[in-house]
């Protein structure tokens, strides 16, 4: 039997990771990871985090606001601003990072008109950023090795995220930026509760088969989740920063063993077989 390997973001709209899976559902096509419901809600960065704080899994707190006038005092300064349902950093720039107020308001202001949707406004966190690929199904999910970013490697002055300047300008494969490290240089202690979390948040959203999960810690060390990417990026390049198949490689799996591990995973749940 066939089955689709699904990696379409589609093209616009705040539905549009929902779009190819919903076509598979409808003509009865099977289909790699999650279905339509658990990827608009991923793309929702406010309703993904609704979730995750309604089963007590820790996220910094936020607010969304369609213009600057909308906007509360709520929270601790510093705030991120980001694009509501956007991916792979569109939106979040040097500029994201708000020291005071007026700042926010004036990033809420250009990613309103920049891409036509609410902004959501996120508290900082100052602790340390991981991402966690994410592999399984129902009582067998698995963490692979944690990958962390370690943002003092980025250029001199720059913002201690991963933004667009980051991931699309700063880093080229003919000079991959060196701020990713895996497995994760942390104690057995922290590495525990991030899988703890990052394995709490894909089942409680829902994922299937496999995700990524971008996580911060305060300045406790405790896990809050950022984001959960149930379509992760998959470059095949070993000189590409792409976390899932580094973190794959950590773990002793091959691209192509990768890739075989996530089609078997969703053949599973469909009683297929898949070809050694």
């Amino acid at each position: 039997a066939d089955i689709v390997f699904n990696l379409a973001e589609g093209i616009g709209g705040a539905s549009r990771e929902s779009f190819v899976p919903a076509f598979c559902e409808f003509w009865g096509i099977p289909y790699t990871g999650s279905d339509p419901l658990a990827l608009g809600i991923c793309l929702d960065k406010a309703r993904a985090k609704e979730a995750l704080s309604h089963y007590g899994i820790p996220t910094p707190e936020f607010q969304v606001v369609k213009c600057p006038e909308q906007v509360r005092r709520s929270m601790e300064l510093p705030a991120i601003v980001k694009p509501l349902h956007e991916g792979s950093s569109k939106g979040i720039t040097q500029r994201s990072l708000c020291a005071t107020w007026a700042d926010v308001k004036t990033e809420v202001a250009r990613v309103v008109e920049r891409y036509g949707e609410p902004a959501i406004i996120e508290r900082f966190l100052r602790g340390r950023e991981f991402t966690v690929a994410v592999l399984g199904n129902d009582g067998d999910v698995r963490a692979l090795p944690i990958v962390e970013l370690v943002f003092d490697l980025l250029p001199a002055g720059a913002a201690p995220l991963y933004g667009y300047e980051a991931k699309w300008i700063w880093d080229r494969l003919e000079q991959p930026l060196d701020i990713f490290f895996c497995p994760a240089r942390c104690s057995l202690g922290l590495q525990r509760r991030i899988e703890q979390a990052a394995m709490a948040a894909f089942r409680s959203l829902r994922c299937r088969d496999w995700a990524r999960i971008d996580i911060r810690c305060d300045e406790g060390e405790n896990p809050h989740i950022l984001e959960v990417n149930p379509l992760p990026g998959v470059i095949p390049d070993p000189r590409a920063n792409s976390s899932f198949p580094k973190a794959a490689r950590a773990a002793g799996l091959s691209y192509d063993e990768m890739i075989l591990a996530v089609l078997r995973t969703a053949a599973t749940r469909y009683d297929l077989r898949v070809p050694v």
